[in-house]
């Protein structure tokens, strides 16, 4: 029997529970259990590739940077993508190498530090609204804003911060590597936090951007790509919800491409900082003829796919 194919895009809940568990040490634990979902996973026959969040972490390698500026140099904030990319792919690579060796499974994991290609007229550069780092006074806010060029806003009252705009992902760099790795029997952790973001110069050159791709539509690229037949998003609820937080919310087990697309656009079900980015990730990868889609909790991932909970986006 011929073996399927999915991409795993794990959510930041995968990797910090709440805000009294945030070390590394906690993380890695974390990422204990959902390894070994995915390895369940694999062991029932999938062929999985992982992409994953870097939120919490990448905010947290600006904090670190931010204050040993007065004896070390500042942190670029496409490096600081490729170092959480590093740091988040070992925990996950070391906890899938204990849990085959703990099930009997020849498998290897690999993570490839990924570059992901944006264009430099996307919109979002002329409107950057994605929040980064510390707050900061005005007298600060607006010194970065004069001499380095940043987006600047104040947040509610809290201070200053820094914002960066969030492109749509155009082309995954290491595309053909991440295949050929896939094509090789490895388990690939690739597009980490949405990929680091570069725009190509005329010539064709790369260079790095301040920008936050979305994890989740960078990883419906990605199952395009490698043409996967499932595109999985862990998150942290069982089942998505119309009218979320509501007296009248209601679980969905199923729902068609069409009815996707129409819950998102009555604009009352999905917020938009959380399940409508992952919603507009599912509908763009069945609309470039993907196969179905499932939303769920880590926990829950092994039981989703077996029909008993999550919710499932098919085409018809």
């Amino acid at each position: 029997m011929a073996r399927r194919t999915a991409v795993v895009a794990i959510g930041g809940n995968s990797l910090i529970k709440d805000s009294k568990h945030q070390t590394v040490q906690d993380q890695y634990d974390a990422a204990t259990e959902t390894c070994r979902h995915i390895a369940g996973m694999i062991r029932n026959g999938w062929d999985v590739t992982i992409g994953h969040g870097n939120g919490p972490q990448v905010g947290f390698i600006l904090r670190r940077s931010e204050l040993a500026a007065h004896e070390l140099h500042e942190v670029p904030l496409d490096v600081c993508g490729a170092d959480s990319q590093g740091a988040i792919g070992y925990a996950l690579q070391q906890n899938l190498y204990n849990e085959f060796r703990r099930l009997g499974l020849k498998k290897d994991a690999v993570t490839v530090v990924t570059q992901v290609e944006v264009s430099a007229d996307d919109p979002a550069f002329q409107k950057p609204t994605k929040p980064i780092g510390s707050f900061m006074d005005a007298d600060k806010a607006r010194r970065r804003r004069e001499e380095e060029g940043w987006s600047v806003v104040e947040d509610a009252g809290r201070g200053w911060r820094r914002v960066v705009a969030s492109p749509v992902p155009i082309r995954i760099v290491e595309e053909e590597a991440v295949k050929r790795l896939i094509g090789a029997g490895f388990v690939v952790i690739t597009v980490g936090g949405g990929g680091i973001p570069v725009v190509a110069d005329a010539e064709g050159n790369l260079r790095g951007v301040a920008a936050v791709i979305d994890k989740d539509l960078a990883s419906s690229l990605l199952a395009t790509v490698i043409g996967a037949d499932l595109f999985v998003i862990t998150t942290a609820v069982e089942q998505v919800a119309l009218n979320f937080g509501k007296s009248n919310q209601q679980m969905i087990g199923q729902m068609t491409l069409s009815q996707a697309k129409e819950y998102l656009a009555e604009g009352v079900h999905f917020a938009k900082g959380s399940m409508a980015p992952k919603m507009e990730a599912v509908i763009g990868y069945l609309e470039r003829g993907g196969g179905e889609a499932l939303i769920t909790n880590p926990e829950n991932l092994e039981r989703a796919l077996g029909g008993e909970t999550g919710t499932r986006i098919t085409l018809g």
